[in-house]
């Protein structure tokens, strides 16, 4: 935790709330010395005037002592927020450049506890370090002296006391701690079935499986609930057990310093102060040990939070990046690539051999599972090759920096992604200086206009969280649209016609065809159906992450026959269009 803590605390801002901090405290420890001398010096001796005079004392002293805690209190929950704010976004930072392999590593669900719950126990706890903890130590050693100094013979009741104390603390974090270490965990899991369920509501209600779902968020609700039953039960305790160590301490300093009054040698104002003293000492102990209850909970959330800060991406810029040509000549090749993920035995891409230039086609067909979309993430390196290469306009993009590249590729996925607010918002994403006519002209190509000029807002058509209020052949055709806008050297379609009918998806691919701006790069679809890759100008056939063929339709056609399986089972389901 110190490791977050000490890059992203303002230790000028530190240092003043401390500052104030002492003045609270020095001033809750003259208050009770104040008090004894009202009590000896005025009430005793029936003086009205030093009764008054350190009256208005005490209330300057308090009022002191409460600018003091004021401005501690802001400064300590300023920090925590700016602590907070900084964590939030250099996770969200790190998230959006971890490759594939590292998102998936660590899953959505965790991600999300990591950046949102597990932040909110750094803050809680940043709050009650600038508070309590530099409190407690310091109101403990200062009430425990003045206490010696008003009356050296009532510390002994301490030696009783604050063992006691120790110990039940002590008992108290050997069981909580571990306990609020698995919440974290477990308030993984419940985000993690909330969100499946959530966005699987219309598998869960199409299966009838609406009470599993229910059972099983119930199963990881209740284990946190358990957990969190016993951990709260656990240090609730605490608050009960050292009130009654502090009313027994009070009762021996009263039945000792009863003696010491009868015997004359204590004043009464002296034993009201002690008690105060008392009373602040135990309080600050009490303080101490609830940080040492929560740092640990905290720390756990600090251990995951700096588990993905200092995760080291697959996927790095190297040190000295290259540019690409001042003139691109728009040529994309495949050499000899492979690519194997991640502790996996086998090759997922194995040997991939391939060559575009602008204007050319390329679409990649192969059953489930073959590497079709594998193949084309390596492109935009959402995973880096692990042996060939991939050349840019003749340069290997391992080269260039993620930005340029990222630049020159506009990818559409076949899950279509949009976000909330209108159209024109949406289109724009990829290039932000796009013009109403030129959005208008790729939502032409994309065969969008008509639905979206049919609503009446045209471009002002609200768009609602992931695209809800539009069917799915409309959002990809939306996702199209905004891939086209950007202008890149290649445009990747993923199998982003899939939801297209026949007679859209004949219509998409001649548009960009015949359009003169998409020309000048290379086309890459990848698809299921023979329809949509028939007039491409290669094409490339995947079996078990293997191109076992490529060239045109008819090449193909004639010569490759996994192809020709393709195209068989297709006819059998009616699916075939071009035969």
């Amino acid at each position: 935790m110190w490791k977050i803590l000490k890059k992203r605390l303002s230790w000028g801002a530190v240092l003043i709330g401390t500052v104030f901090l002492v003045v609270q405290i020095v001033g809750d420890l003259i208050l009770p010395n104040i008090t004894s001398d009202i009590i000896n010096n005025g009430v005793a001796k029936n003086n009205i005037d030093y009764i008054w005079n350190s009256g208005f004392k005490m209330l300057g002293v308090s009022l002191i002592g409460l600018i003091g805690a004021a401005v501690n209190v802001y400064f300590a929950a300023t920090q925590a927020q700016k602590v907070g704010n900084k964590l939030r976004s250099s996770l969200f930072k790190k998230i959006s450049f971890m490759s594939n392999y590292e998102f998936e590593r660590f899953g959505e669900a965790s991600l999300i506890t990591r950046t949102t719950n597990d932040v909110i126990q750094i803050q809680n706890v940043v709050v009650m370090i600038l508070r309590m903890m530099l409190m407690s130590p310091i109101m403990l050693v200062g009430a425990g002296f003045m206490a010696y100094q008003k009356q050296s013979e009532l510390t002994g009741v301490f030696l009783v006391a604050l063992p006691v104390l120790a110990i039940f603390v002590g008992f108290v974090m050997y069981f909580a701690v571990p306990l609020f270490k698995g919440l974290q965990k477990k308030i993984d899991r419940i985000n993690l079935v909330f969100r499946e369920g959530l966005t699987g509501v219309r598998v869960i209600r199409a299966f009838n499986q609406d009470q599993f779902e229910q059972d099983r968020f119930a199963d990881a609700n209740h284990d946190y609930m358990r957990t969190g039953i016993k951990v709260f039960t656990i240090v609730s305790f605490m608050f009960p057990i050292m009130t009654l160590i502090m009313s027994g301490t009070n009762i021996g300093i009263v039945w000792y310093g009863a003696h010491l009054i009868a015997d004359r040698t204590m004043e009464v104002g002296n034993l009201v102060a002690f008690m105060t003293y008392a009373t602040q000492i135990l309080m600050s102990f009490m303080m101490l040990s609830m940080v040492f209850v929560m740092i640990p909970r905290a720390s756990a959330s600090a251990a995951r939070i700096n588990e993905v800060l200092e995760t080291q991406n697959s996927v790095n810029d190297q040190a000295k990046t290259t540019d690409l040509p001042a003139q691109p000549a728009t040529t994309l090749a495949y050499k000899n690539v492979e690519f194997r993920y991640p502790g996996a035995e086998r090759l997922s891409i194995d040997n991939a051999n391939f060559q575009a230039k602008a204007g050319d086609t390329v679409a990649i067909i192969g059953g489930t599972g073959s590497g079709k979309t594998t193949l084309i993430s390596l492109l935009p390196r959402l995973f880096d090759v692990t042996a060939g290469k991939v050349e840019l306009d003749g340069v290997d993009i391992r080269q260039l920096s993620q930005h340029v590249l990222h630049d020159q590729i506009a990818f559409a996925q076949q899950k279509a992604v949009l976000f909330k607010g209108t159209i024109r918002e949406n289109m724009r994403y990829g290039n932000p200086k796009a013009t109403d006519e030129e959005i208008w002209h790729a939502l032409e190509v994309a065969q969008a206009t008509e639905f979206i000029s049919r609503d009446g807002d045209g471009l002002d058509t609200f768009v609602e969280q992931n695209g809800d209020n539009f069917s799915g052949g409309q959002k990809q055709r939306l996702s199209i649209a905004r891939t086209l806008v950007k202008k890149a050297q290649v445009y990747v379609f993923d199998d982003s016609f899939s939801a297209l009918d026949f007679k859209t998806d004949a219509n998409l691919r001649k548009a960009l065809r015949e359009d003169p701006e998409i020309k000048k790069g290379i086309v890459i679809i990848v698809a299921q159906r023979i329809a949509t890759v028939a007039d491409a100008d290669l094409i490339l056939v995947l079996d078990g992450g293997k191109v076992v063929g490529q060239g045109t339709h008819a090449e193909l056609k004639a010569n490759n026959e996994t192809y020709r399986e393709i195209i068989d089972s297709q006819i059998k389901k009616g699916d075939q269009a071009n035969g």
